[in-house]
């Protein structure tokens, strides 16, 4: 039985993971401290498979057992959390990574960072390929994420070149489904909470910047293929579908038959206007690509939120 770490495992990504990985026959070790994780996301995984320690990865990890494998998921993704804990978004990224990337050394394990479409900024290269470099404003408000996600590559490819550690690096693009807090102010929770709730949705700007939204179970597939790949470079893992926020807000009140208007705010600072992946390099390197599209993903995603969706 092979033995994979998973920080951050009791997030909303590694949660998923864990399942996976369970599912393929993995013991699991789950490393997380709570901040935005929930236990409920993995009390169903009980058993000699499946191991919770609860530990911040800004602090030594030790694992008195081998590890094949370490994915390095922990980290503050929601605006609302890396706003909320500035300092700690930057010890995570940087401190966490750190450990997270010894542990691996000492383990001889292949390890996993899960990196993010942020490092991109608000780009001005549209679609994002890997070799783009990126536009981040690293004094704004949304650089302790960006740049503590840049750190973290830079240190995952200094372990693999001066280390020898057997690294990898996924980008990861909007990501929704099942198991996401309603209230963690990204957009696919925060639609489909207000328009349960009857209320207005809030779209910041005008609604025509653009995202691309990946199912979970898409993401975690793509995400475990390059983690057995011998890919070291980055990787973008997302949906190259783009929708304006406009049009997602559009197909979640179709789903959840809700008659909320839409209520414009002014847009925050350094939100990026475009977002879509270059996959080009998943598709080749991985044979991977997004199956489930954004309705039918809504769809699955909706009896999380207590309501089913209404019939097409």
């Amino acid at each position: 039985m092979p033995t994979a770490v998973v920080t951050g495992g009791a997030g909303f990504l590694g949660s998923h993971l864990c399942d996976h990985l369970v599912s393929k026959g993995y013991r699991v070790i789950c490393i997380d401290n709570l901040d935005t994780g929930s236990l409920q996301n993995v009390e169903h995984l009980r058993g000699d498979e499946f191991l919770f320690i609860n530990q911040d990865v800004t602090r030594h990890l030790s694992i008195d057992e081998p590890v094949d494998i370490v994915y390095h998921l922990a980290a503050l993704a929601s605006p609302i959390d890396y706003l909320r804990m500035p300092l700690h978004s930057l010890k995570v990224g940087s401190y966490g990574t750190h450990n997270a990337l010894g542990l691996a050394k000492f383990k001889r394990a292949r390890f996993l960072l899960a990196s993010t479409s942020e490092v991109y900024g608000d780009p001005q290269v549209h679609p994002q390929p890997e070799t783009y470099w990126g536009n981040v404003n690293p004094i704004g408000p949304r650089g302790v994420y960006d740049e503590a996600k840049r750190y973290a590559e830079a240190m995952t490819m200094a372990y693999h070149s001066q280390q020898g550690v057997d690294t990898s690096i996924v980008r990861i693009f909007n990501t929704y489904g099942p198991r996401m807090r309603p209230s963690d102010g990204r957009a696919v929770p925060t639609f489909v909470r207000q328009a349960l709730e009857g209320k207005p949705l809030t779209v910041f700007g005008d609604g025509t910047q653009t995202r691309s939204f990946c199912y979970v179970d898409d993401l975690i597939r793509g995400l475990v293929a390059l983690a057995e790949s011998g890919e070291h470079l980055p990787v973008n893992l997302g949906n190259p579908a783009e929708f304006t926020l406009n049009e997602l807000a559009e197909v979640v009140l179709r789903i959840t038959g809700s008659k909320s208007e839409l209520v414009y705010e002014a847009l925050p600072v350094d939100d990026p206007q475009v977002r879509q992946p270059d996959i080009t390099r998943a598709r080749q390197l991985l044979g991977w690509e997004p199956q489930v599209q954004l309705e039918e993903g809504l769809r699955r995603m909706l009896p999380s939120f207590g309501r089913e969706p209404v019939v097409a």
